[in-house]
């Protein structure tokens, strides 16, 4: 059985769909997948055994240039990608007009997605042949893990999903594996930021036990304060510019991992390593770390990251034995 899955973006979504592979692939041992994603995070899905092929797309990036003859061009490659195979099963957990419309309504097989009520666009269901209700008060990780159960007809197992990539690091592990802390500084909205004075204050706390901490980095702004985090501490390493898989290589050898809401803290999550995430007004029962060692420290009573104090943090770090 082939199916072509459509989950474009982002890191966490992408993240989020791998479980229901498993699953897949569990009731099923014949299916294969491909699967239709973003450029940028077109190395993920490689990550999982059930992946046969990977159909990269860059609408974020052709809509700048819609109309240019080289990014025609592209759109044409990717369509012919795309129309290459009649599937068994189409899949699309995206749930968008901009990815039925462009995407799923294009591919060939019998279409499955969310229905009217439960789509994030409720328009793009009127793309799919199926279409299937779910419960919008359940994890991300679990209402994937349901859509899929339903469009390929197997019982969605009651146990925890597993995103089966760990395994894919295991061999290749960085020399000082479980020896460092990894502090994922980042993320793209402000208000989702921590201060950096509690980071100053967590990595000095940290560095004091003998651990040391590497800082990862995507953007020169975030580049920018990761040098200044590491500024005259000792035991701090800046790493250079990384693609995700080397970035996953350096989370997968994690001591433990501390993480503002971003997708790199989804993908900690994925490769089974303890890790503590700081949420601001985000709210991390729906969308929060789903998986094994997964912890929250929220800020209260407002819900404001600098309500987060280094002090829990460290104690939380010391309570799962990551010093």
């Amino acid at each position: 059985m082939r199916v072509l899955i459509v989950k474009t973006s982002s890191m966490g979504d992408v993240i989020h769909t791998l479980p229901a592979l498993t699953d897949a692939l569990e009731h099923i041992p014949s299916i294969r997948f491909d699967w239709v994603v973003e450029e940028g995070f077109s190395q993920i899905p490689t990550w999982h055994r059930a992946v046969d092929r990977v159909i990269p797309v860059a609408i974020r990036r052709w809509r700048k240039n819609w109309f240019r003859h080289d990014i025609r061009a592209e759109r044409r490659h990717f369509y012919q990608q795309l129309t290459s195979i009649h599937y068994d099963a189409i899949i699309d957990a995206q749930g968008l007009i901009k990815s039925a419309a462009l995407i799923t309504r294009k591919s060939r097989g019998t279409k499955h997605g969310l229905d009217w009520q439960s789509a994030r666009e409720p328009l793009a269901s009127w793309w799919y042949t199926h279409t299937y209700r779910m419960s919008k008060q359940q994890h991300a990780v679990e209402k994937i893990r349901a859509l899929f159960a339903e469009s390929l007809g197997y019982q969605k197992p009651t146990t925890q999903g597993d995103y089966a990539i760990a395994q894919h690091f295991v061999r290749n592990l960085p020399d000082d594996a479980n020896q460092y802390l990894v502090f994922l500084h980042a993320t793209t909205r402000d208000d989702k930021h921590w201060p950096e004075s509690a980071w100053e204050s967590l990595i000095d706390a940290v560095t004091a036990r003998g651990m040391s901490v590497k800082l990862p980095w995507g953007s020169p702004v975030e580049y920018q304060r990761a040098v200044r985090l590491a500024e005259g501490r000792s035991n701090v390493e800046v790493l250079p510019k990384l693609s995700l898989s080397e970035v996953a290589t350096q989370l997968a050898g994690a001591r433990g991992v501390v993480s503002v809401d971003t997708g790199l803290s989804h993908l900690t999550a994925a490769l089974d390593r303890p890790n503590i995430t700081l949420y601001g007004p985000t709210d991390p029962l729906l969308i929060g770390g789903y998986g094994k060692n997964q912890y929250v420290i929220k800020g209260q009573p407002e819900g404001k990251m600098s309500e987060i104090e280094p002090v829990q943090v460290l104690e939380k770090l010391n309570s799962i034995s990551c010093l």
